[in-house]
């Protein structure tokens, strides 16, 4: 019962973190110090990554018309439009799998640490102040993701590349790099999910692949835990979205990248006087 409520706790945080630009993996990272299941080191490892499918579910749901290419709502442009979009979405998720598969294990190995989680907090909260600073004095090029030409695409999918270091946070290098190269803040944020899915739906599978490969299986109560982690990050990922959305209509970054390097500092702080 305890490693339910703990599946709960943690659910709750990949579900607020998954889409914010402030780093899932960090958060829960942070989160095992406090909240750490009494599990094996692999299924821990392997629930950390797998509940983030809950969060890219509630995308699926959210824009599931947008992104469904057959709806028989859309017209025959609507449809090739969409079809457009999934052919942008899959060239920018390329160069995470071209880079990111075979650096996948040696970065989990050598970067997985508190040292390295803090350091890229600051660094991109110090980034988005820089960046939304200066775009003050400029005009988006792009703001319709249905004009976003697919060499940016592929530039924006470069951008998640960075995302593999922890800390950094897959939405915030995204939509940092995004904007970075000319596309609105709701441009920026709407692709970031939608390349979320084939991205997150390849990691978690991956990572559950791996689990079975080294001898692992699943008992009853740690299928029970790692639904109840997926079900719970869905629901909340599902009211982050909608938050998100309303508030960058009216807001910058600048709130979120000040509450990374505060973050960073807090994590130097702890780390360095309890652990």
């Amino acid at each position: 019962m305890l490693n339910i409520i703990k599946a709960v706790i943690l659910g709750i945080i990949e579900g607020i973190t998954e889409f914010l630009p402030i780093s899932s993996t960090g958060h829960l990272y942070l989160a095992d110090e406090f909240v750490r299941l009494s599990e094996s080191t692999a299924f821990i490892n392997m629930f950390m990554v797998v509940i983030q499918l809950g969060a890219i579910m509630s995308v699926v749901v959210l824009y599931f018309h947008k992104l469904n290419p057959l709806s028989p709502r859309k017209n025959s442009q609507e449809k090739r439009q969409t079809w457009v979009l999934w052919g942008k979405v899959i060239l920018a998720v390329l160069p995470s799998v071209i880079i990111g598969l075979p650096l996948n294990d040696w970065m989990e190995e050598h970067l997985t640490s508190w040292q390295v989680i803090a350091t890229t907090l600051i660094v991109y909260g110090i980034l988005f102040i820089i960046i939304e600073n200066h775009n003050k004095k400029t005009t988006a090029k792009y703001t319709d993701l249905n004009h976003l030409p697919m060499n940016i695409a592929l530039f924006i999918g470069l951008f998640q590349v960075l995302s593999m270091i922890p800390g950094t946070s897959r939405s915030g290098a995204t939509i940092l790099g995004a904007i970075l190269i000319g596309t609105s803040r709701y441009v920026a944020t709407e692709f970031s999910f939608f390349l979320a899915i084939p991205t997150m739906f390849g990691a978690s599978l991956l990572k559950i692949a791996k689990y079975f490969m080294h001898g692992n299986t699943f008992t009853g109560m740690q299928t029970v835990v790692l639904l109840t982690g997926v079900i719970v990050s869905f629901v909340v990922a599902y009211l982050s979205i909608k938050f998100l959305l309303n508030y960058i209509k009216k807001n910058d970054f600048k709130a979120f990248g000040w509450y990374r390097i505060i973050l960073g500092v807090v994590v130097i702080a702890y780390f360095t006087l309890f652990a």
